[in-house]
């Protein structure tokens, strides 16, 4: 099965600056949950 890649997908993926931007989002969400206490197991007193 061969799925076909849109333009705007590819233009997306072969694209650097987007590519730095998700991946930016994406730590900082992480860097969120974490901070926040949610992805922690240790319990601060």
């Amino acid at each position: 099965m061969v799925r076909r890649i849109s333009k705007y997908k590819k233009f997306v993926m072969g694209n650097p600056v987007i590519q730095f931007f998700k991946f930016l989002w994406l730590s900082l969400k992480i860097l969120i949950i974490v901070a926040g206490g949610h992805g922690g197991t240790r319990k601060v007193s």
